[in-house]
């Protein structure tokens, strides 16, 4: 894979992750980051913090994250990012390897309430690349940005598209257009 590195130039930001198609989309990405120079921090379901594993995942970066209660977890982490001159967070913005209906939103708020950019990653099996490859500064309308994140989104494909889900808002959002 060819490894695209525009990183943002601040010393903190969000990646999104996409397309989280399969297993091996962890530690590819993982490996990709590390090529760039990078030491993010990442989020995964709490679940594989269980057992063995989970003092390795949390000692390469990993935070676990219960999405069946509602805990103020964007909030939590966007206080991190206050305490911290150098932080990046990434966030596989499906939230999974099944095809979802929509994105998660829990990036886009942590970026707003963090007040840091969101860098755009992505495992474009068709293209063979693996990368950052925009910079978004969230300007707090979720739905105009979105239209960003989407369009930048339109090209890449993940190695399971049966998997692959739109790049779409929660439908709590949506307008005629999605």
């Amino acid at each position: 894979m060819q490894l695209d590195a525009q990183l943002p130039t601040e010393n903190k930001y969000v990646i999104i992750g996409a397309f989280h198609t399969i297993n091996w989309d962890f530690p590819i990405g993982i490996l990709g980051l590390w090529a760039m120079g990078l030491k993010a921090s990442w989020v995964g379901k709490h679940t594989l913090f269980r057992g063995p594993f989970g003092p390795i995942f949390r000692l390469i970066g990993g935070i676990p994250v219960d999405r069946t209660i509602h805990t103020g977890f964007s909030q939590r982490i966007a206080e991190l990012y206050e305490s911290h001159d150098q932080m990046t967070l990434a966030i596989a913005a499906e939230g999974t390897r099944s095809k979802t209906e929509h994105w998660k939103t829990g990036f886009y708020f942590i970026a707003v309430q963090a007040r840091v950019p969101i860098a755009l990653g992505y495992l474009d099996y068709g293209k063979k690349r693996l990368g950052i490859g925009a910079t978004l500064y969230p300007t707090g309308d979720i739905i105009k940005d979105f239209e960003i994140i989407r369009e930048f989104y339109r090209d890449k494909t993940g190695l399971r598209p049966e998997n692959q889900g739109p790049v779409a808002l929660p439908p709590k959002y949506r307008t005629d257009t999605d």
